[in-house]
């Protein structure tokens, strides 16, 4: 399902903005930029979709749904980035 209509780009533009917001939630956003948080939110879609996924439907989600699901995958992978650095 392609986010706001935009496909792919919709995905980069959400992964940035969830990225960003977790880096906030995380107390990490001092250290990371604008590609760190991109990367960091898709990876934590992926990572958030396969948590949820184990629990509900995730794919009839609505948008706003996917960028929670981004959100908490990104905080999850910043969690594991932040004890496997010490």
């Amino acid at each position: 399902m392609p986010v706001l209509g935009l496909g792919f780009l919709g995905w980069i533009v959400i992964g940035g903005i969830a990225g960003w917001v977790a880096s906030i939630l995380m107390k990490r956003d001092a250290e990371m930029g604008i590609w760190a948080n991109i990367v960091v939110g898709i990876i934590g879609g992926l990572i958030g979709g396969a948590v949820l996924g184990l629990f509900f439907d995730v794919e009839s989600a609505q948008w706003f749904f996917s960028f929670l699901t981004c959100v908490l995958g990104a905080c999850i992978l910043l969690w594991i980035v932040n004890k496997v650095r010490g």
